[in-house]
């Protein structure tokens, strides 16, 4: 009876590893074919989608060039992946611009599913106080209350008034933009706080400061300071300090933002960049000192 049985297992065994027929294997060819071509479609609808997201992502931020009397401004994302983790706020008002930069913790559509959330926020939080360092430190504990714990996130938050050539700032452990004065001489601008969501409670210091004419402000993302070439040294602030430094007055801040990138991308090489970048480069128009 076990011999049977044993015959029986092996007779089956023999059935199911048979070579398939030439009819068989047409028919598995043809459904492999059409599973392969089911997920091309369902890659291509996703890509499709990421594409709208990224670009959808771009329209929220504002407008990529501004020109305001004197003043004239570019800004510009460059994610790494298709959702940047980068963010920007450009709201025109007229007599004033409210100017964001962040950077939320992560890259890719991890980071990228926070986007809306921080720039809403952001807008919801600096239209309700003119001092951004009021504003930073409401946003802050309002995150630090989310039961969803949004990431860490850096944030440079600034009003300017067209008229009157003067800037108000404050900044959530983001790194410090820098204004080249018409003179060479470069400033720092580091007022503010820590990180958002990293510190309940905490408090943001404001700081003003007044354009010249000639004076110009890059403001930027750790993505371009921390661009590496192949043997893993960092682009860093010096860079674009003599970057800043060696441009040509007479271009347009499009064409300085995009030479900024340029040389990180460069300096680079052939080193594929790890995190989004994004800047913004505003100017003063006027003489620019000898």
């Amino acid at each position: 009876m076990a011999s049977r049985s044993f015959r029986a297992r092996t007779q089956q065994r023999l059935h199911l590893t048979r070579p398939l027929s030439s009819t068989q294997f047409v028919v598995s060819e043809n459904t492999a074919q059409k599973q392969l071509e089911a997920l091309r479609l369902e890659f291509a609808e996703l890509y499709r989608e990421l594409f709208e997201a990224a670009q959808m992502q771009r329209m929220m931020s504002g407008p990529r060039l501004l020109r305001r009397g004197e003043f004239e401004l570019a800004a510009e994302i460059f994610p790494v992946r298709h959702l940047s983790g980068d963010f920007l706020s450009i709201s025109d008002s007229g007599s004033t611009t409210l100017l964001a930069i962040g950077d939320i913790e992560g890259k890719g559509l991890r980071a990228g599913m926070w986007f809306t959330h921080f720039l809403g926020l952001t807008r919801m939080f600096a239209e309700s106080t003119a001092d951004p360092g009021e504003a930073l430190a409401e946003l802050n504990q309002h995150v630090c209350l989310e039961q969803s714990q949004p990431p860490l996130t850096s944030l440079f938050l600034a009003r300017l008034d067209w008229t009157a050539g003067t800037m108000v700032y404050s900044s959530a452990g983001h790194p410090a933009p820098l204004l080249l004065r018409a003179d060479g001489v470069i400033e720092t601008l580091s007022a503010g706080g820590p990180l958002l969501s990293a510190v309940p409670g905490a408090a943001f210091e404001s700081a003003s400061l007044e354009f010249g004419r000639g004076d110009m402000f890059v403001a930027y993302t750790d993505g371009l300071l921390e661009c590496a070439n192949e043997s893993f040294e960092e682009f860093g602030v010096q860079r674009v300090i003599e970057e800043l430094r060696s441009t040509n007055p007479k271009n347009s801040v499009t064409e300085i933002l995009f030479s900024i990138i340029g040389a990180a991308q460069d300096f680079a090489g052939t080193r594929p960049r790890a995190d989004d970048c994004t800047a913004i480069v505003l100017r003063r128009d006027g003489a620019i000192a000898s």
